[in-house]
């Protein structure tokens, strides 16, 4: 307990012990990324599945972009398997409005029938009455549809959401993604709770762009002005609010016949455009950026920090570790070649060896070998040795005594 100036006793909570059992939460739940809690009933699968992967259906939004991706989780990263993006419908006629409700229902087809196609799947999914609920069925013979889990991330599913328009393409392009029709566009009503009506019109109205049509003909009859301003992108295109429709209706055809469009020549990342078209063999230089530094080693590190050592003026700094190790090597290089030149000598040996020996059996000579150098050498047939130097008598090397000494010089007297 501890007392503060200008009020009572205060009990202090958060003491020492309880920082030091304090533990952060991860990165991506500090910066607000991911909700660990839903990502966990997401990606958890049985034990008895051995290894069969579990698929979720993510759709992010920026401010100019809609994703919408097909994920795997693993032990150590997510393995994507299909994507698309609503900056890719340009390709498709849809220019401008890449992220209302329209333009994610054609992002949710695109992937769909990207993914049908890739897995050679025969789902073509719903092509009449769009507003109404569907779920595919599987067919009896061929294989099951592709199963994925909406994965909402940390945007509010509210009624209505955009979110449900990626759903809504996704599954009327032939995945099967479990959904009710609860939050698709619906006119607002004093029900609450289960008490809700769906109209396929109103949704309908939606997935063709009808609300931006309708939007656009009352702020026009209202004030030209702000009609101006805030659509003045369609009017440079010649976008009247009765063409939005049919370029709707376009864009799902062109889709359907073919969703792996390749860019144009002049389409860049980004939005952006270039003037001419790169050629096939041109290939980007390889840059070293700034923000990326290439990581150095132990020894780099410690040689820059010689460097500022002598440059402050220290006149004892360690020598380099460099040298360490190449004398290490040099050292471990030498004793191989000792080691090699050994191994080398005992072959010739053997090999002289072997040679005496057949030149021994061809003269008849027979016994052992005669050895090099300090060893005694035994002799064979009249004294001779014919393999290392001169032949030598017995006792050539033997002292004589006095008594030898005296009979000699009697002989000579005599």
């Amino acid at each position: 307990m501890e007392l503060e100036p200008g009020s009572g006793l205060v009990k202090i909570i958060k003491t020492r012990s309880y920082f030091s059992r304090y533990q952060v939460k991860y990165k991506r739940r500090r910066q607000c990324k991911t909700d660990y809690y839903a990502r966990k009933r997401l990606i958890l699968q049985d034990k008895n599945k051995y290894g069969t992967p579990k698929y979720r259906y993510v759709v992010r939004f920026s401010n100019k972009d809609i994703s919408c991706q097909i994920f795997s989780a693993g032990l150590t990263h997510d393995s994507c398997l299909a994507a698309a993006y609503s900056h890719e419908l340009k390709r498709y006629g849809v220019k401008l409005g890449l992220t209302n409700y329209a333009a994610a229902y054609c992002t949710g087809l695109l992937l769909a029938r990207r993914l049908n196609t890739k897995l050679k799947l025969d789902y073509e999914g719903n092509t009449e009455e769009l507003g109404e609920y569907y779920e595919v069925e599987a067919n009896e013979e061929g294989s099951a549809p592709f199963c994925a889990l909406l994965d909402v991330g940390l945007k509010p599913a509210s009624t209505g959401s955009r979110l449900f328009g990626a759903l809504k393409g996704a599954c009327d392009g032939g995945v099967d993604i479990p959904h009710g029709d609860r939050r698709f566009p619906r006119p607002k009503s004093d029900a609450n709770g289960k008490d809700y009506e769906p109209d396929a019109e109103f949704h309908r109205k939606y997935i063709f762009g009808g609300h931006v049509a309708e939007y656009m003909t009352k702020l026009k009859d209202d004030d030209e002005e702000a009609f101006k301003k805030q659509f003045s992108k369609f009017i440079a295109e010649g976008i009247e609010p009765e063409d939005l429709e049919g370029i709707y209706e376009a864009a799902h055809k062109e889709i359907r016949a073919n969703p792996f469009k390749e860019r144009g020549e002049l389409e860049r990342g980004r939005f952006k455009t270039r003037e001419t078209p790169v050629s096939k063999t041109f290939v980007y230089p390889k840059q070293n950026w700034p923000c990326h530094p290439r990581k150095k080693t132990i020894a780099q590190k410690k040689d820059a920090v010689r460097k500022k050592l002598v440059a402050m003026g220290k006149t004892k700094v360690f020598r380099n570790p460099n040298d360490l190790i190449a004398n290490k090597k040099a050292e471990k290089q030498a004793k191989k070649r000792k080691i090699i030149n050994k191994q080398n000598k005992r072959i010739h040996l053997e090999k002289n060896a072997k040679r005496t020996k057949l030149e021994r059996k061809k003269k008849g000579l027979r016994g052992p070998l005669p050895r090099k150098r300090g060893i005694k050498v035994r002799f064979i047939r009249n004294k001779e040795c014919l393999a290392y130097g001169k032949t030598k008598k017995k006792g050539s090397k033997k002292k004589k005594g006095r008594k030898n000494v005296k009979k000699e010089k009697e002989e000579e007297e005599e």
